[in-house]
C-alpha cells in the first residue's frame, strides 16, 4: 500500500462552489482549520455570479483564498471544473458545499483512506444539523430499484441491496464501505482519480453530476469509499420542497439513466419516474406535480439544462435565496 495520499507532497485543494452563499459560507470556513487536522490545504472558492456578498464575504474570511468568478451562473460541475482548473497540481482535492461543516478530523480520515486499494473518491459519515444520520450512500441506479421506489419509496426499498438505491439501512454507516456512489455534498478525490476521468460532465447543471462522476471513476477503478472515522454536518438545501429542484432533479435522473442504458430500458427507468411522481402528484403533492409536468415534456427533457431550463419547467418559483445545497452551492 502506498502512503502517498496520507503525506501529500503539496496541500490539498479544498473546493467550494458558491452561489448567494453569504449566509452559510462563513461557517464553513470557520470549520476548515479543525476539519483539516493539520493536513496543508488552500482553499479555492468559484462564484457563479451571487447577486448577494459571498465573494466579499469569502475574500473577508479567507484573504490567502483563490477566488474564481465565473460570470454567469454556470452549473455546479462547471464550478468544480473552473477550481481544479485554478490548482492542477493539488495531491487531491475536497469538493465541499458551503453549507457543509466539516468535523475535525475529517480531511485526514478521508485522506489516509485514499491509499484503499481500488479507491479515488473518499465520502464522511454526514449528519444534519440536528445530529441525524444523512443516508449518503447509493447504488447504481436500476430498473428494479426504480420500480421499487415506486411502489413502496426509497427508504424501505433500501434496506435490501437489489431493491433500493438510498441505502437506508444505518447498518452499513458503522463502518467503512464501498457504494456506488455517494452524496456529493463532501467528497475527497484523489488526483489519479481526477487526471484519469477528466472533467466533470457540465451539462447536468445541477444534480446526477455526482453520480455520473462517481460510477464513470468506478468503471476506471477509482472506486468509491465510505469512511466512517471522517465526519462532516451538511445542512442541506430544499430540493425536497422546491417544484423546480425537484423537477430538476427528476429529469436529470432519466438523463443519466439513459447515458447508461437502451432506449427500451430508459423508457421502461421513465415509467418507473411517472408512477413515483404521479402517485404522489394525486395525494397534492406540489414538487411530485412539478416532475410531472417535467416527465411528459419532451422538449424539456431533451434540452440544456440550465437557470432558462428551470424558469421553463416551472415558472414563477419561489426559492428562499439561503437554499445553499439545491440552488446556491448546486446553482
Amino acid at each position: 500500500m502506498t502512503t502517498g495520499m496520507s503525506a501529500p507532497t503539496g496541500p490539498v485543494t479544498i473546493a467550494v462552489v458558491t452561489w448567494n452563499s453569504a449566509d452559510v459560507l462563513p461557517g464553513l470556513v470557520a470549520s476548515l482549520p479543525a476539519g483539516a487536522g493539520g493536513v496543508p490545504w488552500r482553499l479555492v472558492v468559484v462564484d457563479n455570479d451571487s447577486s448577494d456578498d459571498t465573494v466579499a464575504v469569502a475574500r473577508r474570511l479567507c484573504p490567502d483564498a483563490t477566488v474564481v468568478q465565473t460570470g454567469r451562473n454556470a452549473g455546479y460541475a462547471a464550478g468544480v471544473n473552473a477550481a481544479l482548473a485554478a490548482t492542477p497540481d493539488a495531491p487531491a482535492v475536497l469538493v465541499l458545499n458551503p453549507d457543509v461543516r466539516l468535523r475535525p478530523g475529517c480531511l485526514p480520515a478521508l485522506l489516509a483512506a485514499l491509499d484503499r486499494p481500488g479507491t479515488g473518491i473518499t465520502v464522511p459519515r454526514l449528519t444534519d444539523s440536528d445530529g441525524a444520520l444523512i443516508h449518503s450512500m447509493r447504488r447504481r441506479p436500476t430498473l428494479l430499484r426504480a420500480f421499487a421506489d415506486a411502489l413502496v419509496g426509497a427508504t424501505l426499498a433500501g434496506r435490501w441491496a437489489l431493491t433500493g438505491e438510498v441505502v437506508s439501512d444505518p447498518a452499513p454507516y458503522a463502518g467503512d464501505a464501498s457504494p456506488d456512489w455517494a452524496e456529493g455534498s463532501t467528497q475527497l478525490v484523489s488526483r489519479a482519480c481526477l487526471d484519469a476521468c477528466g472533467p466533470w460532465d457540465e451539462s447536468y447543471f445541477l444534480y446526477s453530476e455526482e453520480t455520473e462522476f462517481h460510477l464513470r471513476a468506478g468503471a476506471l477503478g477509482f472506486g468509491v469509499r465510505y469512511v466512517a472515522d471522517a465526519g462532516a454536518v451538511h445542512l442541506e438545501g430544499d430540493s425536497g420542497t422546491s417544484p423546480r429542484l425537484w423537477a430538476l432533479l427528476t429529469a436529470n435522473r432519466l438523463r443519466l439513466f439513459s447515458r447508461l442504458s437502451s432506449r427500451p430500458r430508459t423508457a421502461a427507468y421513465w415509467l418507473a419516474l411517472v408512477l413515483r411522481e404521479s402517485s404522489r402528484a394525486a395525494r397534492g403533492d406540489a414538487i411530485a406535480r412539478a416532475a410531472v409536468r417535467v416527465l411528459v415534456r419532451p422538449d424539456l427533457l431533451r434540452a440544456p439544462r440550465g437557470p432558462a431550463w428551470l424558469d421553463l419547467a416551472t415558472p414563477n418559483p419561489v426559492l428562499r435565496p439561503d437554499a445553499a445545497h439545491a440552488a446556491a452551492a448546486r446553482p
